[in-house]
């Protein structure tokens, strides 16, 4: 009893006359039941800003329509902290700085929406220091306890930061990319002149803060083929039509990946057509206006989205996606677009090209095995595969295919993530991120063994970290299948 606690007393002050070591523990702690000791003082409350996502229709509580809610859902358990297994947080792996963790974000993003950080601080420029290594994987959103979604809460940053201070350059150029790139293939053999001059490089550097040290995707004059015409099924015809998404940095830069889906699907007996075919402009998920804060723009996409796949879907058809970070847009961020049913039931049919392979395996609708290659191949999958659940199907797929050993890289994000990469400020971050389990991976794998990855950026960091060319998923499993049916022709 009081006895005993008044002798603690005792020794405490005889020891620690000054109270600095754990003040407050066991001896004189403070009331339980003292509001001005409380994370969230008397006086605490909520910035009455608009946000641009719904996250009331999430469910979260607060002010702010719910953003408050959501970032008070960081309760500082830490979980972010890991250093191995799981995905996230990446550049805390790298920095092991509070401020670059899940938790530091949340807590610096409380202050800024409770005014404790002063006058718009959520779009300032020490918010955008604190934001600036995020890189919007996602793990967050799957791996924290409480379900924190970091990446969503960086785009309220900086549409807040756009709001105060505009686009930058870069920033334009990243964001209508989907805009100009039907027309930047006419100047491709131009546009590529960068990656050849180190002179246009280090320009380019000072101009735009493009990293020299990157070599940027190439322009290819011969966008996707097969964007205005139907595939023939070959065999026999399943009873699913699949409409392609072809993405815009697939359909400018590596349109081999979007024909080998098409051959693939094709050869297996789905009537194929390209989503959006018989529109002026190629349709887009709106991914890049996001990663720019432009969550208007992203609305104006995802509606000709919907427009196009409304028919498609409601008739029994399915959207099948190549790029994790397109298709996955449509499964979360479409969904807080205040469009309503539409928006689930095209969530609900939309796929990886994995996870319809195997959902059509499971449903007996696929020959097995899917087709025959002897190799090995690693793999590594996209962080919204991760967190998502979707990068199971990756390997499930991979093993329908007879002779193939697969092996999956246990790696966090690859470090490109978007822009990210490109950027000179955060490019040797971003090399640093891939180090710490990715690169060392696909270095020791065989010479001879397969490397996939599914993400755009993910194949463009493994090969200018590892000089080992790394291929879609997609490109895979359509030379197994067209290998066991020349076999099969041939007997």
């Amino acid at each position: 009893g009081r006895e005993t606690v008044e002798l603690f007393e005792t020794i405490k002050d005889r020891f620690d006359p000054t109270g600095a070591l754990n003040p407050g523990k066991i001896v004189r702690p403070p009331r339980m039941n003292d509001r001005t000791l409380f994370r969230y003082k008397p006086d605490y409350h909520a910035s009455p800003m608009v946000p641009e996502f719904d996250w009331q229709s999430l469910g979260y509580p607060g002010g702010a329509a719910g953003l408050q809610g959501a970032v008070e859902m960081c309760n500082n358990n830490g979980a972010c902290r890991k250093l191995q297994g799981g995905a996230m947080c990446p550049s805390y792996r790298v920095t092991r700085n509070e401020r670059d963790l899940t938790r530091g974000r949340a807590n610096t993003l409380r202050l800024a929406l409770s005014g404790q950080l002063g006058d718009d601080a959520l779009g300032s420029d020490d918010m955008l220091e604190t934001m600036k290594l995020c890189v919007s994987c996602k793990a967050c959103k799957r791996e924290c306890p409480t379900g924190v979604d970091m990446a969503k809460m960086k785009v309220e940053v900086l549409a807040a930061a756009n709001r105060r201070r505009g686009l930058s350059l870069r920033d334009r150029l990243v964001a209508y990319l989907p805009r100009y790139a039907p027309a930047a293939r006419f100047l491709a053999p131009l546009l590529n002149l960068r990656n050849r001059s180190q002179t246009l490089a280090r320009m380019m550097e000072r101009t735009l803060g493009i990293s020299a040290k990157r070599s940027l995707p190439a322009w290819r004059f011969d966008r996707f083929k097969r964007r205005h015409r139907s595939d023939t099924p070959q065999g026999h015809v399943q009873p699913i039509e699949v409409a392609l998404l072809a993405d815009s940095f697939n359909s400018a830069y590596e349109g081999d990946n979007l024909e080998a889906t098409a051959e693939l699907l094709s050869t297996l007996g789905y009537k194929i057509r390209v989503l959006g075919s018989d529109r002026r402009r190629p349709l887009c998920c709106g991914r890049t206006y996001l990663s720019a804060g432009l969550v208007t723009e992203a609305k104006t996409e995802a509606r000709r989205m919907f427009d196009a796949a409304r028919e498609h879907v409601e008739a029994g058809g399915v959207i099948v996606g190549i790029e994790p970070s397109c298709l996955m847009t449509m499964r979360d961020e479409f969904l807080q677009y205040g469009f309503g049913d539409c928006a689930k039931t095209i969530a609900d049919n939309a796929f990886l090209i994995e996870e319809f392979l195997v959902r059509e395996a499971e449903a007996g609708r696929l020959p097995q095995p899917l087709g025959h290659l002897k190799k090995t191949v690693h793999v590594h999958t996209h962080c919204h595969q991760k967190a998502f659940g979707a990068d199971g199907p990756v390997a499930s797929a991979l093993r329908l295919v007879d002779g193939l050993e697969v092996k999956t890289i246990d790696s966090s994000c690859c470090g490109m993530a978007g822009a990210f990469g490109y950027q000179s400020e955060t490019h040797d971050t971003s090399m640093a991120m891939g180090e710490l389990t990715l690169f060392p991976a696909v270095r020791a794998a065989d010479g001879d063994a397969l490397i996939a990855a599914d993400g755009f950026s993910c194949r463009h960091q493994i090969a200018d970290g590892t000089d080992r060319k790394p291929q879609h998923v997609a490109c895979i499993l359509r030379d197994a299948v067209m290998a066991a049916k020349t076999v099969q022709d041939r007997s």
